[in-house]
């Protein structure tokens, strides 16, 4: 399969507007700066701080397998998610491997305690939700539900969630 890390990047670049349409550097590295910020109330600094492109394949394949959860958390892929997640896998160049193991991931998504156990640390934590808020609006009350049952899992605070939601809303 291709590599996980490429797939989540192209997935929060593919997100139209707001915060995302200014991810120069890569989805990775605005993942890790919303979820620095969520932890910490402050941004990185500007030199000498975490390099957020460096992820491991293991947590980039739960941070995909955390935004397809997200995805159809409602119950459906709707046409614009669709579509995003289509471009995505275009850019990320996945094999037919790799879109088979999508598929699969579609039909049977994670459920919100498996991705939790996974999770070793609260960057980690924060990481995961922010990857899971930027691969859906929750414009649902079922993906609505999904994303404060997974912060709840998660054992995130509720400032670090609402940070979230106000840097991607910004």
């Amino acid at each position: 399969m291709a590599d996980s890390r490429r797939i989540v990047d192209a997935l929060v670049r593919s997100r139209r507007g707001g915060i995302a349409a200014s991810a120069a550097l890569g989805g990775l590295a605005l993942i890790g700066g919303l979820a620095y910020r969520a932890l910490r109330g402050a941004p990185p600094p500007e030199t000498g701080g975490p390099d957020f492109t460096k992820v491991d394949e293991d947590e980039a394949r739960l941070m995909l397998r955390t935004m397809v959860a997200a995805t159809t958390a409602d119950g459906m892929v709707d046409a614009a998610e669709r579509k995003r997640l289509d471009a995505a896998v275009a850019e990320a160049g996945l094999d037919p491997d790799g879109r088979a193991w999508l598929d699969r991931e579609l039909a049977s998504p994670a459920d919100i305690d498996e991705i939790a156990e996974r999770v070793a640390d609260p960057d980690a934590a924060a990481r995961i939700f922010a990857a899971a808020r930027l691969a859906i609006d929750p414009d649902t009350l079922q993906e609505r539900q999904f994303l404060k049952m997974l912060a709840e899992a998660l054992d995130l605070p509720v400032e670090a969630v609402e940070r979230v939601e106000r840097d991607i809303a910004a």
